[in-house]
């Protein structure tokens, strides 16, 4: 061997492991995984591997292994984006916990919000009623004068257009954008700016606009949904810490200037400080991660009362759509209800109730609450989602990639705390209920989606969507059978998503990390059994293969029970199609009498002659040794095939 190619193989070696382990070609990823490569450093060991000549099976299983990496490392960092972003938000929530400060609550406003959707330029503007225009108080991230020194009037720009609806407004391109008023003074600044791509949404005291919180880059970009959903969360949390630093101020101001007044400052000072107290408990649930319920419970000790979190069908409806609307708690009766929603999705309500005569503060007390828990519902979402997306995707590649490296497929599910060592049994589960349409069929199957997931997470295993319906792997408690199992999934999912749901169960299958090709034959085997359950009439019930009796053989294996049917009985069927006959529904009554002719034609309401000849027919397409009993038991056993199958008996 030459130096040159001494020395190529060597290099090669190192960058593949070969050295080390010369089968495994994922080991470079790995590495390039462990230390965090950037993603052109995946093309070197199969650019060496070419380079070198190495045969053809070796570098398509380094280019499979590089998609592979690939795939983990951009999954690994669209994880941290979303952990960064929830950092980012509840770092707020604690920083304006403690700011007193007006230009000190504003900065970190512009700072957190820059740095939650990562972009180059984060500013805010207040309004100057007095003056008629808006003024940029605090910028991040800008270097042209020109641009921080606007003050845009009423109406104008992207920020008046937002100021006007309060609602968020995007532009993916701002000098292209013709749905807001341009001005020869704010294009200038803009463009000093090197702006291209804004987003604007509103900062609300109750239903006024008090300011908007921009968040800008110097580059064509699409804002998704998601980012401009939590973008406006947090501008309602931040004008809930405006407003409050607002109250402080013009409590220090009055106490300068209305010292005589002594009754009417104590009466102030108490309002504020109460205010303070609702900011601050709020706040320390937003640090806590907590819900909708604690929200309530923590209201209730402020405002002396009963404040509960409810559902939007539980909710008056006429009083829910007001408060939406308006942005206020309404009076019902003698209840207050505020609405609980992330842009225009109602996700429930707060009422306080047996609090007719509600004064001004305690009512914006329950409208701050019921912001706070919007801020928490839509975190507490993406978390799920994005579990349940994880979820998803694991159970997506033990069913379809076999391939894969079961010591991978542990590490994914512990993150999961899912253990794939244990016995597991897949379960397929469908909807039995008749939609109205396509809509209301789409919901419920997300319904069920969203409980099979819920299930998984609870009960340690993993769910997906697949094939029109769910499909679950979950392990099997010692002393469970499959059967168990998928009666009691039945109950769970049908619970939770208020209608019939049939599950069809797998037999156990043993540590499926090892054995995906397992797992996807499993699949198959529930979802026979789903087939089955529908077809014999047991909907809204759970079931393995071998709850069927001698059906569950057939149900448990690949077996071709069309090609069984049409050798049995198939001459019998095509007969009665081509002339209309009852020779199937005869044999049917005939093997369900015992085999009596005279049972038979009671059964039938025939004369016993008609019988005789019908079963004289039969013997001359099946042959005459038909009623012997091995033949008679295939020609009994096609027929309940057939009729399983639902194809009648024309």
């Amino acid at each position: 061997m030459s130096s040159d190619h001494a020395q190529s193989a060597e290099r090669f070696a190192t960058v593949t492991g070969a050295a080390a382990r010369p089968s495994s070609v994922e080991t470079p990823f790995l590495e390039l995984l462990a230390r965090g490569a950037s993603a052109d450093d995946y093309e070197q060991p199969v650019l060496l591997a070419h380079a070198d000549g190495r045969p053809a099976g070796l570098i398509a299983g380094l280019e499979h292994a590089k998609a592979l990496a690939l795939r983990v490392r951009a999954e690994a960092e669209g994880r941290r984006r979303r952990e960064a972003e929830l950092s980012a938000l509840f770092e707020t929530a604690h920083d304006l916990a403690g700011l007193r400060d007006l230009d000190a609550v504003l900065r970190a406003i512009v700072q957190r919000a820059r740095s939650l959707l990562g972009t180059d330029v984060a500013y805010l503007s207040l309004n100057d009623p007095a003056r008629g225009d808006t003024c940029l108080r605090v910028t991040e991230g800008s270097v042209a004068a020109r641009f921080q020194q606007l003050r845009p009037g009423t109406g104008e720009g992207l920020g008046g257009l937002v100021t006007q609806t309060a609602r968020p407004y995007v532009t993916d391109d701002y000098f292209e954008d013709d749905r807001f008023q341009h001005t020869p003074t704010i294009d200038s600044g803009v463009r000093d700016e090197g702006l291209v791509a804004i987003l604007g949404v509103p900062l609300m005291a109750g239903h006024r606009v008090v300011g908007v919180l921009f968040a800008a880059d110097r580059r064509a970009r699409v804002f998704e949904r998601e980012q401009i959903a939590l973008l406006g969360s947090f501008a309602a949390l931040a004008a809930v810490a405006i407003d409050t630093t607002n109250l402080l101020t013009e409590t220090r101001s009055a106490l300068a200037g209305l010292e005589r007044a002594n009754e009417i400052i104590q009466d102030r000072s108490r309002v504020i400080e109460r205010a303070s107290d609702v900011h601050d408990r709020l706040a320390e649930l937003v640090l806590r991660g907590g819900g909708g319920h604690d929200v309530a419970a923590a209201v209730s000790q402020v405002l002396d009362g009963i404040v509960e979190f409810t559902e939007t069908d539980a909710t008056p409806t006429s009083a829910l759509e007001a408060s939406r609307a308006e942005g206020h708690a309404v009076r019902h009766q003698d209840d207050w209800i505020a609405a609980v929603a992330v842009g225009g999705e109602l996700l429930g309500a707060l009422v306080l109730r047996g609090h007719p005569g509600l004064d001004p503060v305690d009512q914006r007390t329950l409208e701050r609450a019921a912001m706070v828990t919007s801020l928490l519902l839509l975190a507490r979402r993406s978390a799920a989602e994005a579990e349940q997306r994880v979820r998803g995707e694991l159970l997506d590649d033990l069913l379809d990639a076999r391939d894969r490296d079961p010591r991978l497929l542990r590490e994914r599910a512990s993150r999961l705390d899912a253990d794939l060592d244990a016995t597991h049994v897949v379960l397929a589960a469908g909807l039995d209920g008749t939609a109205a349409d396509a809509d209301q069929e789409a919901a419920a199957r997300s319904r069920l989606r969203s409980a099979a997931s819920h299930l998984a997470g609870t009960r340690h295993g993993l769910a997906a969507a697949r094939d029109g319906g769910t499909v679950l792997l979950l392990p099997l408690d010692l002393g469970d059978t499959a059967t168990d199992l998928a009666r009691r999934t039945v109950g769970l999912l049908g619970a939770a998503v208020h209608e019939a749901v049939t599950v069809g169960a797998s037999a156990p299958v043993e540590k499926p990390a090892a054995r995906p090709d397992a797992v996807a034959a499993a699949y198959e085997e529930g979802r026979r059994c789903l087939d089955t359950l529908r077809l014999s009439g047991r909907t809204g019930d759970g079931a393995d293969a071998e709850d069927f009796g001698f059906l569950g053989l057939l149900l448990a294996g690949d077996r071709d029970i069309g090609g069984f049917v049409e050798r049995t009985i198939g001459q019998v069927v095509r007969y009665d199609e081509r002339r209309g006959t009852e020779l199937l529904h005869t044999l049917d009554a005939y093997f369900a009498c015992g085999m009596s002719p005279a049972r038979t034609k009671d059964d039938l309401h025939v004369h016993v002659n008609t019988v005789a000849q019908r079963l004289e027919r039969v013997g001359r397409l099946l042959g005459e040794d038909w009623q012997e009993p091995g033949r008679a038991l295939e020609v009994q056993l096609a027929l309940k095939l057939r009729r399983l199958a639902g194809l009648g008996w024309r």
